[in-house]
């Protein structure tokens, strides 16, 4: 009994952690709007580990990078960097490099789905419908914006009146928060654990 009673308690404050810890990804994600106000995808030479483009602009995996690193201490620059380094193969082939590159590796929406599917990070692939009630505040979720171009944002705490939930991300003026997480077709769910 005391055994059952030990695990129960484990699970419920593993539960409790994981909340936290998507509440502070959302937090980090919301203090970027009004700060980031522009999209710029520029080659950038970053420093490394830490590396990042001026607050006040970049991409849609910038969002993603910042909460990470400031809500939850992990810096995607390095943890993407040191994987592609041991795993190259693994990561796709789209900008034809023969090796990683701290600069931007991590700034690309493919990379990033690929280090969370190996991480063990990935959800279900959403349905062309999914039920809302399969998304969690602190979610990351990837989409094809146009059907060509890939996108990643955060989902929010704060939902529409109808219980649809919002997404931080930016999609070409800065990181907004708002109700577009249907707007695109979905090409990935990720739940940090």
């Amino acid at each position: 009994m005391r055994t059952l009673f030990s695990l129960l308690l484990l699970l419920a404050s593993l539960q409790l952690a994981s909340a936290l810890d998507a509440i502070q990804l959302v937090t980090a994600a919301r203090k970027q709007v009004g700060v980031t106000v522009s999209y710029d995808p520029a080659y950038t030479t970053l420093k490394y580990p830490g590396g990042d483009v001026p607050e006040d602009r970049g991409v849609c995996t910038d969002v993603v990078i910042r909460a990470m690193r400031k809500g939850l201490s992990m810096d995607l620059q390095e943890l993407v960097h040191e994987d592609m380094l041991s795993h190259f193969s693994a990561y796709p082939k789209n900008w034809d490099l023969k090796k990683p590159d701290k600069n931007i590796d991590h700034r690309r929406v493919p990379n990033l789905q690929t280090w969370f599917r190996r991480k063990g990070y990935e959800l279900p692939k959403p349905a062309e419908h999914p039920d809302v009630s399969l998304f969690k505040p602190g979610d990351i979720v990837t989409c094809m914006v146009a059907g060509k171009l890939p996108h990643i944002m955060i989902v929010s705490d704060q939902k529409t009146a109808d219980g649809r939930p919002l997404i931080i991300h930016n999609i070409g003026s800065g990181t907004v928060e708002e109700d577009r997480l249907f707007d695109f077709p979905l090409t990935g769910h990720y739940r940090l654990k």
